[in-house]
C-alpha cells in the first residue's frame, strides 16, 4: 500500500508543478514585452513542460494499473494529457518559425499563446474537478 500512496502523492504534486509551469508561461506572455526574450523563456520551459506532463501520465498510469480500475475519469485524464501535449507542440511549432522582424506574427503569437495557456489551465482545473466528482 505504501507504493500506492507514494505514487498518488507524486502524481498530485507533479500536477501542482505542472499547473505552476502553465501559470508561469501565461505570466511570461503577459509581462515580457520583447518577443525574443519571451521566445527564449518559452523555449527553455517547453522541455520542462513536457517532462512534467510525462511524469503526470506515468504516475497516473501506475496508480490506475495498481488499482486495476479503468473508469471514465481515467479515460478523461488520459485524453486531457494527450490534448495538452498536442496543443503545446502546436504552440511551440508556431513560435519557432517567427522571425525577429515579423512584428505582426509576434503580436498574433502573443494572442494565440494567451488563449492556449488559458485553455491548458482550464483543462487541468476541469479534469481536477471531474476527478473529485467521480
Amino acid at each position: 500500500m505504501e507504493l500506492m500512496s507514494g505514487a498518488i502523492q507524486t502524481h498530485v504534486y507533479t500536477i501542482y508543478f505542472f499547473l505552476a509551469i502553465m501559470l508561469f508561461n501565461l505570466y511570461s506572455v503577459y509581462t515580457v514585452k520583447e518577443f525574443i526574450p519571451l521566445a527564449k523563456r518559452l523555449k527553455f520551459m517547453t522541455p520542462l513542460y513536457h517532462l512534467t506532463n510525462a511524469i503526470v501520465m506515468y504516475t497516473g498510469a501506475i496508480v490506475s494499473a495498481y488499482a486495476q480500475h479503468f473508469s471514465f475519469t481515467v479515460f478523461f485524464m488520459i485524453a486531457a494529457a494527450i490534448f495538452l501535449l498536442v496543443i503545446e507542440i502546436k504552440r511551440y511549432k508556431r513560435m519557432r518559425v517567427i522571425k525577429s522582424k515579423d512584428i505582426k506574427l509576434q503580436e498574433d503569437f502573443r494572442v494565440y499563446s494567451k488563449k492556449i495557456y488559458t485553455i491548458e489551465i482550464c483543462v487541468l482545473i476541469f479534469v481536477y474537478i471531474i476527478s473529485k466528482i467521480f
